[in-house]
């Protein structure tokens, strides 16, 4: 970055006129995201059968059961290479999934937040406690694909209400409407950098060395946030070996 590239430098009067001139924006932003909101809590629901089938750390598990006692459930639809690696794994639930850490406050507003991972418990829940993760894992069994994706993909989210023992689902999304579970697009967003993506619309010379195709999420080929795990010494083997020695590991 070159010093014609960068911001003019101005005293700081200036610089806090600029920033509320901008802020102005961001509150108009902000309300149009709570109409938004408002809007998607009147969305019609459809009904899903509570007896669909799960697969969970005891077996099996009907949908209903997954809620576990509360009225909402929020699930992140994990998806899943099966037979594959970890360092093959999908980087984008990976980041997405591995960003939802404390549930309290979800569940003080009778929320309960679930994941259901497209492969195999045992494989799948493997790949989850290397990770370190500790959120509700589901496995959802190709007998189930139909009544729960429903001609969407992995990698969607979806919101259910349960009324008795009733389910319907409220809403889904997928794509960028995922966003909100990730907080460090936020914080990113806020830095002068941004998230340093090469769609972004940002000055001449900005650093934008991350395509959007999944390399934003990898680091030297594997999801990025596994470099960490790796480091103190968790075994990252989705198939039995011993990381670092080649052959069935995935560490090589």
């Amino acid at each position: 970055m070159t010093d014609e590239n960068k911001p003019p430098i101005v005293s700081r009067r200036e610089w806090l006129a600029a920033v509320d001139t901008l802020r102005v924006r961001e509150k108009a932003h902000t309300r149009e995201g709570d109409a938004i909101a408002a809007a998607r809590r009147r969305l019609p629901m459809t009904e899903v059968d509570p007896s669909t089938a799960l697969a969970g750390r005891s077996g099996a598990v009907p949908l209903i059961d997954v809620f576990e006692g509360r009225t909402q459930l929020f699930v992140s639809y994990h998806m899943w290479h099966d037979g594959q690696t970890a360092a093959s794994q999908c980087e984008g639930c990976t980041f997405f999934t591995g960003q939802v850490r404390e549930l309290a406050y979800l569940h003080q507003r009778d929320v309960t937040f679930a994941v259901f991972c497209q492969g195999p418990y045992e494989e799948s829940d493997r790949y989850r406690r290397f990770m370190g993760w500790d959120m509700p894992w589901y496995s959802v069994p190709p007998e189930s694909h139909e009544r729960l994706v429903a001609g969407r993909h992995f990698g969607m989210k979806a919101c259910y209400l349960r009324e008795g023992e009733r389910v319907y689902e409220t809403y889904w999304t997928t794509g960028r409407g995922v966003e909100p579970m990730a907080p460090s697009y936020g914080i990113l967003d806020m830095t002068v950098h941004g998230r340093q993506e090469t769609w972004e619309d940002s000055p001449p010379g900005w650093p934008q060395p991350y395509e959007t195709l999944g390399q934003q999420f990898r680091k030297d080929g594997r999801p990025t946030a596994q470099w960490a795990r790796i480091a103190a010494g968790h075994d990252d083997d989705l198939h039995g070996g011993q990381p670092g020695t080649g052959g069935s590991g995935c560490c090589s």
